[in-house]
């Protein structure tokens, strides 16, 4: 019987098949070519991520200037609505001179004289309708009247020419109304002149 020289014993040499070896091969080969595209693709993905914040920022940039634009496309729109309600506020102004002179022409015969003559009732119903018609014309336009009497004085629509005492009322009342005021739309065209109370409650 042979003894081993050595007293320990050698662990044997690992064997490797053929077709492991070939696999290890090709796990390291694969692992070579993995590693050398990720490098090559390296610059493609940091031209994607750029071009992505590009893109963001050109919609970001885009929005803004979409709503700029309906910003400014809706303040001409208000402009130009503002334009035609008011645009006619100068010539509607020298029109209340007109419209007061019809008022007294009408208020100036007294009630009981007005059917005593014939060519005076033809004169009436022409002053009567030539009233109407431009009430239409304001009302077109629209420019109102202003019923001040019986409410409280406000600076904003009312321009005080006489104080009256009238302790019945509270003061600052309007009780009379020397030249009426109009409006237009939502604006004042012309201020009501009227009388007010004082020394009231």
């Amino acid at each position: 019987m042979k003894h081993n020289k050595n007293h320990g014993t050698e662990p044997e040499a690992e064997h490797i098949s053929p077709e492991a070896a070939a696999d290890a091969a090709e796990t390291a080969a694969e692992t070579v070519a993995d590693a050398a595209t990720a490098e090559a693709a390296a610059p493609e993905l940091d031209e994607l991520e750029a071009l992505k914040a590009e893109n963001k920022k050109l919609k970001e940039d885009f929005l803004r200037a979409y709503a700029d634009a309906e910003n400014t496309k809706r303040r001409c729109t208000q402009e130009i609505e503002k334009n035609n309600k008011y645009a006619v506020s100068s010539f509607a102004k020298n029109l209340l001179s007109v419209a007061d002179n019809l008022d007294r022409a009408l208020k100036s015969i007294p009630e009981d004289k007005k059917n005593d003559c014939e060519h005076l009732k033809s004169l009436l119903s022409g002053v009567e309708m030539t009233q109407r018609e431009l009430d239409k014309v304001f009302e077109k336009f629209g420019i109102k009247k202003m019923d001040a009497e019986g409410k409280h004085f406000d600076p904003n629509f009312h321009q005080v020419i006489q104080e009256v005492e009238d302790k019945d009322k509270p003061a600052g009342t309007i009780v009379a109304e020397l030249q009426t005021g109009y409006m237009i739309n939502d604006r004042i065209l012309r201020e009501a002149m009227v009388v007010v109370t004082k020394g009231g409650k």
